[in-house]
């Protein structure tokens, strides 16, 4: 309900609506920093989300043959049509009035977008998820948020959020963004960030990879040996195996494995049994994964 939004007034009378993570940007040297860091070509199609009321958006329509732009706010939408009618962009400029995450991604070769914060952690694996693979994506997000994409292992800020991400991207960071550069001024600082799609994506079960990543992250400081010593994991995994067993017509032995002996055989063939979540990378993650797969062990 409206009335019970905190919003913030717009110079020209329209009310921000701070449920829709609307914080304008405003400072057009952070516009065209974005643009210039983009590397954008006369041929791309641009995929922008949450464009407002276009900043961005006509600083990108001369350099790019095309701009899609995905706008919940039916007020955003037509303010951004008012500001390419009439003029060259306007044959340019495709707007889906829509929820992004609802939305079906038409093809783009890139995207730039100053991301409504609310949907910053679905966007980026909807994008990762896209196919055919974009080149790269540049985009505005809360520091903290950005700070765990790029984070490294052994970095405190390093968690399932960068695994999972640094799995399918190469992720760098661009850019500090103030929040005195934007109308309203949100109540934390930004921060831009790249990423470009691992093209070809590794060749890997991604649900598996989840539930691995899931328990390592549980208790990223303890070590793995500790981890997977735990009763719940090792009946999980007990659970998967009988059932992985079953689905691929592969003769449980009698009497069963012990599960903890096979997972500790695992972890110590494999130099993991001592060693923390915290500091591993996702080839470290990806080896780990491949080592108990070996040993009929999965995580999904």
């Amino acid at each position: 309900e409206v009335a019970h939004e905190h919003h913030a007034q717009f110079k020209q009378g329209m009310v921000l609506l701070h449920s829709h993570g609307q914080h304008l940007l405003v400072n057009p040297g952070i516009v065209d920093s974005i643009v210039e860091k983009a590397g954008l070509q006369p041929t791309d199609t641009v995929l922008e989300v949450g464009p407002g009321t276009g900043n961005l958006t006509l600083k990108m329509l001369p350099r790019v043959a095309r701009v899609i732009a995905i706008e919940l706010d039916p007020r955003m939408v037509v303010e951004l049509r008012k500001r390419v009618q009439g003029t060259e962009f306007e044959r340019k400029l495709q707007i889906i009035h829509g929820d992004f995450m609802k939305v079906s991604l038409p093809f783009f070769d890139i995207c730039v977008s100053n991301t409504p914060y609310q949907i910053s952690s679905p966007l980026v694996f909807k994008l990762l998820e896209h196919r055919p693979l974009f080149r790269c994506a540049v985009l505005m997000f809360q520091r903290e948020f950005a700070m765990r994409l790029v984070a490294k292992p052994g970095d405190e800020l390093y968690c399932r959020l960068s695994a999972n991400t640094q799995l399918l991207a190469r992720v760098d960071h661009l850019l500090k963004v103030g929040k005195n550069n934007f109308r309203p001024p949100p109540k934390v600082e930004s921060d831009v960030v790249r990423l470009e799609p691992r093209n070809p994506p590794p060749p890997i079960n991604y649900v598996e990879w989840n539930g691995l990543i899931k328990l390592c992250f549980g208790r990223k400081n303890k070590t793995l040996g500790a981890i997977f010593r735990q009763s719940k994991i090792l009946e999980m995994i007990q659970e998967n195996y009988r059932t992985y067993c079953a689905l691929h017509n592969v003769t449980v032995p009698t009497p069963a494995p012990d599960m903890r002996e096979v997972v500790t055989n695992v972890l110590t063939s494999s130099e993991f049994i001592e060693r923390r979540s915290s500091k591993l990378d996702t080839d470290d993650f990806l080896r780990l994964l491949a080592a108990f797969n070996e040993a009929n062990i999965h995580f999904a």
